[in-house]
């Protein structure tokens, strides 16, 4: 059997590994257009603070792993696909045959529209190549401007207040991390990170940028200019999908897949950030771009590709856990709540600490919280359970901070006894 993989992220390592487990005899290929060793996008801040050498980054930190796993791995980018033939044909003119087809090609920053967006001096912060950049120009003391305050922008944040730079923030959006928490625990983040010494502009855009002897100006929404040695863009991502469209495969906002995580060719399969696979909340077919889905994408896909039809997606949480200068936030689930549910909510904001619990009937089906890393397992818990909370329902309306009580209660089958 030929397996081939296209795309080297934690996606597409896990599937190899998966298909050289379930397949001892098969052929895999793994194919990822970057000039590295495969490597995680959530290890560059460890890399950024010096925490990590570049090869602290990497996937998988034995050297000759892949040899020892007969898997191959090319440094190539697929740019199309023939599904008559089952071939995919890569940018160096090879070409490489597949029986089984793993489409893990993640995504890409997404480029505002900004005048100026080329300059040099402006990064994403998404390769090693990036990261590589960002240490040459992020030396303390020099004044950064970092565009986007969503969950990959503040990442960044953490990794760069670190660096000990002169940071301003602009985000769009009237709070940080604006599809994580609300206005007021996204508020109160922004207001820690003040405390802290950042200069955070919400409700604002960058509207140009322009050279200005040898750096650089931000001009604002708000009006300000904002000097900058270094301009970081973290304003969302896009997956990469474009060379599967054009190739016939189905996709929407990103590749569609059956609850097999199969495409709409039956020798092709989906996973990770450019999957729009199974919600476990909602049941509807969503993309969800951060590692955790990646990798149960992966498992499911790897051995639907080597067995056939027998593991259902049963779709995954949406969970979020953040830390920004300290500060920890996480969400759950459904953490906006559905219409006709019911919830509750705890704000201490001096004490920078939040919980807001969402219920469906008497069902926990999300939660957010700020500064309140005890309670992040058994949230994801009850909700990824469904356990029915009984009378705790109205004990935790009335103290959402009893949570760990009601778990073990509602686990032990005492949801109606304790008082």
């Amino acid at each position: 059997m030929l397996y081939v993989i296209v795309g080297a992220g934690p996606a597409g390592v896990v599937a190899a590994e998966q298909l050289r487990k379930l397949d001892p005899l098969g052929n895999v290929t793994l194919i990822g257009d970057e000039p590295e060793a495969p490597y995680s996008r959530m290890a560059i801040p460890y890399y950024l603070t010096d925490k990590i050498e570049e090869q602290g980054t990497h996937l998988r930190k034995q050297s000759g792993h892949y040899d020892a796993h007969t898997i191959d791995v090319v440094q190539d980018r697929v740019v199309s696909i023939d599904t008559s033939i089952n071939e995919v044909h890569l940018a160096s003119g090879d070409k490489r045959r597949y029986d089984k087809l793993l489409l893990a090609t993640g995504s890409s920053p997404a480029v505002p529209p900004i005048p100026g967006i080329e300059l040099a001096g402006v990064h994403n912060c998404w390769t090693l190549e990036d990261a590589r950049a960002i240490v040459k120009l992020a030396k303390p003391g020099a004044s950064v401007v970092l565009m986007g305050a969503g969950f990959i922008g503040c990442i960044v944040l953490e990794a760069l207040a670190l660096r000990d730079v002169k940071l301003t923030v602009v985000e769009m959006e009237n709070r940080m991390v604006p599809r994580m928490m609300n206005e007021t625990s996204g508020n109160m983040i922004k207001r820690w990170c003040e405390e802290k010494g950042v200069a955070v502009h919400t409700s604002t855009r960058a509207e140009s940028i322009e050279q200005s002897g040898s750096g650089l100006v931000v001009k604002l929404s708000n009006g300000e200019n904002v000097a900058a040695d270094l301009v970081i863009s973290a304003t969302g991502v896009k997956p990469n999908m474009q060379f599967a469209a054009d190739s016939g495969i189905e996709t929407d906002q990103g590749i569609l897949v059956n609850h097999f995580l199969q495409t709409s060719d039956e020798d092709i399969y989906a996973a990770g950030d450019v999957c729009q696979g199974k919600d476990f909340s909602t049941g509807e077919f969503t993309v969800q771009a951060i590692q955790p889905t990646a990798v149960e994408h992966a498992r499911v896909a790897a051995s639907n590709m080597a067995r056939g039809h027998h593991s259902e997606h049963a779709g995954n949480v949406n969970m979020n856990v953040l830390d920004t200068i300290g500060l920890v936030s996480a969400s759950f689930g459904s953490w906006m709540g559905t219409e006709g549910g019911d919830s509750v909510e705890l704000v201490n904001e001096p004490a920078f600490k939040y919980l807001s619990l969402q219920f469906e009937d008497d069902v926990l089906i999300g939660a957010s919280s700020l500064g309140l890393t005890q309670h992040v397992g058994v949230l994801r818990g009850l909700i990824q359970s469904r356990t029915r909370l009984g009378d705790w329902k109205e004990k935790l309306k009335e103290d959402p901070l009893r949570i760990m009580e009601a778990y073990l209660a509602c686990a032990q089958g005492q949801s109606t006894s304790m008082t």
